[in-house]
């Protein structure tokens, strides 16, 4: 049974953050075992074909190597190693600026210098989740605000004691036997907690001297993922339900199936009209429904 230690500070150094580098790494061992993740079945349909393009295969070869994901000794489903997967750092990071800090991986057998993943990381990243990212990205920040606003409501004990049934909160420690047997004492660093699209469970990370480590937890909700957008008849329905979560233009587009001006153009009617709100935080401005736009939805 693995043991997460907390002190004060590292009460109040919870953070949350989202990780397209391990994402990507993630789906990409999911495409080798699909049926861990029938959840994902249109996204794993629809990337099927990239398992024979040539020029992507061979690009992401060393990706086939360092994650074991075929012959062998092939690593559990989901698993990747560490170098791979660093503790995210950012909640708006980008994938460059991810991959940009990614460790040197350890030598191989007898020293043998191991591949280099970053071209096989970004080549898997451009082919099959960069098209559907705003979807993906859209859920995370959605499971973030949830978790925010009962932060707001509940604190943070109620927090830590809902982001996974295999999880328990006890007095001063996050529990779980998903985090393994060892014991981590924070030890004043805080924890980053970071949804996750394709996590099939719980997964500890750990970085380097200061470098806060990071609970990657299933995000919620993640069965509409991939469900098919309505009519664009219904669009404007769904862009006011939409914004309950606080999201840009760009995530609403991607929920609702709207162009970006035509999501923009309905915004600036539901902002006059007092039925969403807007506020920026660093370069992205986000819309949520207002108590009156809450208040029609309930009626609806």
């Amino acid at each position: 049974m693995g043991e997460v230690r907390f002190g004060v500070r590292d009460v109040a150094g919870v953070r949350f953050a989202i990780s397209p580098l391990w994402e990507t790494v993630t789906s990409f061992r999911a495409v080798a075992d699909p049926g861990r993740y029938a959840v994902h079945l249109p996204w794993l349909t629809s990337v099927r074909a990239l398992r024979a393009d040539r020029a992507l295969a061979a690009r992401t070869a060393p990706l086939r190597v360092l994650t074991a994901v075929d012959g062998p000794g092939a690593r559990p489903a989901a698993d990747a190693p560490e170098f791979l997967t660093p503790p995210p750092r950012c909640p708006l990071a980008e994938f460059e600026e991810e991959l940009a800090l990614l460790a040197v991986p350890p030598a191989g057998a007898a020293g043998a210098a191991p591949p280099d993943p970053a071209d096989a990381l970004r080549a898997w990243w451009e082919a099959a989740v960069r098209p559907y990212w705003p979807r993906v990205r859209a859920v995370l920040e959605a499971d973030i605000s949830y978790r925010t606003r009962q932060l707001a409501e509940d604190g943070i004990q109620e927090v830590l004691s809902r982001l996974h049934p295999a999880l328990r909160w006890t007095g001063d420690r996050l529990v779980s036997a998903e985090l393994g047997p060892a014991v981590l004492d924070l030890d004043g660093r805080g924890i980053t907690l970071a949804p996750s699209a394709f996590a099939v469970r719980c997964h500890l990370l750990t970085g380097p001297g200061p470098t806060p480590p990071a609970l990657v937890y299933p995000a919620r909700a993640v069965g509409t993922l991939w469900e098919r957008r309505g009519a664009s008849g219904e669009g404007l329905a769904l862009l006011l339900a939409g914004p309950s979560s606080p999201a840009t233009t760009t995530q609403l587009a991607a929920r609702t199936g709207l162009s970006l001006a035509a999501v923009s153009q309905h915004l600036g009617v539901l902002r006059d009209a007092g039925l969403v709100t807007r506020h920026r935080y660093r370069r992205e401005v986000h819309y949520a429904t207002s108590e009156l736009g809450d208040a029609l939805l309930e009626r609806a």
